[in-house]
């Protein structure tokens, strides 16, 4: 019994050990169906970061300008003073909502005397009202702009990861029934598995948490564009048509 235990161990300290493969060898060695999942999976993570990037200076510079935007407003006395620094707020949501109002105001302001009170009076609250929505639509849309991409990639690449996970456990149960089963001929297989579902998680996860800071951030841009929009209308109404 000594004499066998005494060769067993005597096999295991001289077996040659096995090959550690890294990363990148096991996505090159796997097969083409979890190549190409783990190729959709990275493609897209690539896409969100390059999001995720642009955007927190988009929404960075937005809040920013807007918050200067908002301080020039306040403190001026005149709404064309603050039309002549537009250049100073591109970038803004808010000065775009300003200077629609403005120059849809202006419109009205300008028509013939017979027919400019008239105008201002009965339909200018409602194109100036109509204006304002319209320039809040167009930049509420701007900032949104790609984050769907990212709550899509939130939502499906677990899902792509998980279809590369199974696929790889039936290539290794393929192998256990054609060859002696053991950790050599399906360790790969089920490391590629784990690795769809690592890459999966690793493409989701940034996606998410992006998708919620960004969607928290623009929503509250469009409630201080809609508070703005409000405050200008009240504006309008009290120095232009209460007279």
């Amino acid at each position: 019994m000594l004499e066998s235990i005494t060769v067993y161990l005597a096999t295991v300290s001289t077996a040659e050990p096995v090959p550690q493969m890294s990363i990148i060898d096991l996505m090159l060695d796997a097969d083409l169906v979890v190549q190409l999942v783990l190729l959709i999976l990275l493609g897209m993570s690539v896409a969100c970061w390059v999001i995720i990037l642009n955007k927190v200076k988009q929404v960075r510079l937005a809040e920013h300008r807007s918050n200067t935007f908002l301080d020039v407003f306040w403190k001026s006395s005149r709404l064309d003073q603050v039309y002549d620094q537009m250049d100073r707020f591109k970038g803004s949501p808010i000065a775009a909502v300003f200077k629609a109002g403005y120059i849809e105001l202006s419109k009205l302001t300008n028509q013939p005397q017979e027919s400019g009170e008239n105008a201002v009076h009965m339909g200018g609250e409602e194109n100036l009202s109509r204006s304002l929505r319209r320039a809040m639509t167009t930049e509420r849309t701007s900032l949104e702009r790609a984050t769907t991409f990212l709550a899509t990639t939130g939502s499906t690449a677990p899902f792509i990861g998980l279809f590369g996970t199974v696929w790889g456990i039936l290539r290794a149960f393929q192998k256990m029934e054609v060859v002696n089963p053991s950790i050599q001929t399906i360790g790969p297989d089920i490391a590629h598995a784990l690795i769809a579902t690592a890459v999966g998680l690793a493409a989701a996860i940034p996606a998410v948490m992006a998708f919620n800071f960004f969607n928290r951030r623009i929503r509250v841009l469009s409630t201080e564009m809609d508070n703005f929009s409000a405050d200008f209308l009240n504006i309008v109404k009290r120095h232009f048509w209460s007279r």
